[in-house]
């Protein structure tokens, strides 16, 4: 049996004092909607008086391919001003901010470290609490459960856009828990208000649920596609396509001169579970290696409780790396920064000539053990 949800924005109500005759400031994309497809842009729209919206990576609409710059425009449908949170600057100015009352976010998270949603409400904290002004984070499930914790805890010396703070890569929390968590630790003491979730159960995937999955960007288009992520994202920092421009992007990672059948034994020689690997052959319409013919593998995920994705990521990492002169990590995406692998796994561990996947998980899941208890006083659920 599917078990029944009440996002945050089914339960606005409960912050109904808070918004009554304020100008509201949004933050959402085409996942902020309530349990009837009903646009939290709408909602407020018709009974609040929302003023301005506030735009992360992909566009309000979503639109926008990974990466691609966000400018500010007029919304069409509401005629309301949309300003850029990916662009020039994450910031948001004391100018725009002084045309608000109160900010209120409601964007569906995936559950990984390297999703930019996690910096973009960060920074709307930050600068909420600089002018004085309360956050509202309508709270979501996490779509991959709240239950396990995976990867590396980011080293601060690696932080960047894709990785603020020294928490996992699979982080186990809500957006609403990862809110309380950031706003204590990270001493940012922002106005928060968590409407949370009605009925949610941490252990469970968002399948699970009687949720429709809305894709929160354009390359996660299931929840299976969202587990592998926690893995497979690692090759945005490689020369080998991670799936953009193909039907299963992050579930299928390749290159024109891979060697499925030799990478595919040296990862099963690990002895990893609760997936299958399988030879395919796939051409990218964009991203990298476009049109060119790749040889890879595609993931199968045949036990997600048994299934570890980060461990599978690193693992098919470093084999494809052994295996392929032609295998490059990708440089810097500036001058004197840290190369983007790096940014993306937290450390540059993989990089180094004698990295050892199993002493490296070894080390990780302890430090991952240390992040586990410290979210402890911050769980809603």
């Amino acid at each position: 049996m599917k078990q029944k949800l009440m996002c945050g924005i089914d339960n606005l109500d409960q912050v109904k004092e808070i918004l009554t005759n304020k100008r509201i400031g949004l933050i959402t994309n085409p996942t902020g909607v309530n349990k009837s497809l009903q646009s939290t842009i709408d909602i407020l729209h018709m009974e609040y008086n929302l003023a301005c919206m506030f735009s992360p990576e992909h566009g309000v609409r979503g639109d926008l391919q990974a990466g691609d710059k966000v400018e500010s425009y007029d919304d069409p449908k509401t005629n309301l001003p949309v300003y850029s949170l990916y662009g020039h600057t994450p910031h948001i100015s004391d100018e725009i901010l002084d045309t608000i009352d109160v900010m209120i976010f409601d964007i569906q998270d995936v559950g990984a470290r390297f999703y930019t949603y996690l910096y973009t409400l960060a920074y709307a904290m930050e600068d909420c609490a600089r002018v004085g002004k309360p956050l509202v984070v309508l709270d979501r499930p996490n779509p991959i459960g709240g239950a396990k914790i995976e990867g590396t805890v980011l080293d601060p010396a690696f932080k960047s856009f894709v990785g603020r703070f020294p928490i996992a890569t699979r982080y186990g929390l809500t957006m609403g828990e990862y809110a309380q968590y950031i706003n204590k630790e990270q001493n940012i003491n922002a106005n928060l208000h968590i409407v949370k979730i009605n009925g949610y159960d941490r252990t469970k995937y968002y399948d699970e649920t009687d949720l429709v999955w809305i894709s929160p960007s354009p390359n996660l288009p299931t929840i299976d596609s969202c587990i592998a992520y926690i893995g497979t994202c690692l090759f945005e920092g490689t020369n080998v396509s991670e799936g953009r421009g193909t039907t299963k992007p992050f579930e299928t990672i390749g290159a024109p001169w891979m060697n499925a059948q030799k990478v595919i034994e040296m990862v099963n020689g690990y002895g990893l579970k609760g997936f299958l690997l399988r030879e395919t052959y796939f051409k990218p319409t964009f991203s990298k290696h476009q049109d060119q013919l790749c040889c890879g593998v595609q993931i199968h995920i045949i036990n997600r409780d048994g299934f570890e994705p980060f461990k599978l990521g690193v693992v098919l990492v470093n084999s494809i790396r052994k295996l392929h002169s032609e295998f490059e990590f990708l440089a810097p995406l500036k001058e004197g920064a840290n190369p983007f692998i790096d940014l993306l796994l937290g450390t540059d561990s993989i990089r180094k000539d004698n990295f050892d996947p199993i002493a490296f998980f070894a080390e990780q899941e302890e430090k991952c053990k240390t992040y586990q208890e410290s979210i402890q006083p911050y769980l809603l659920y």
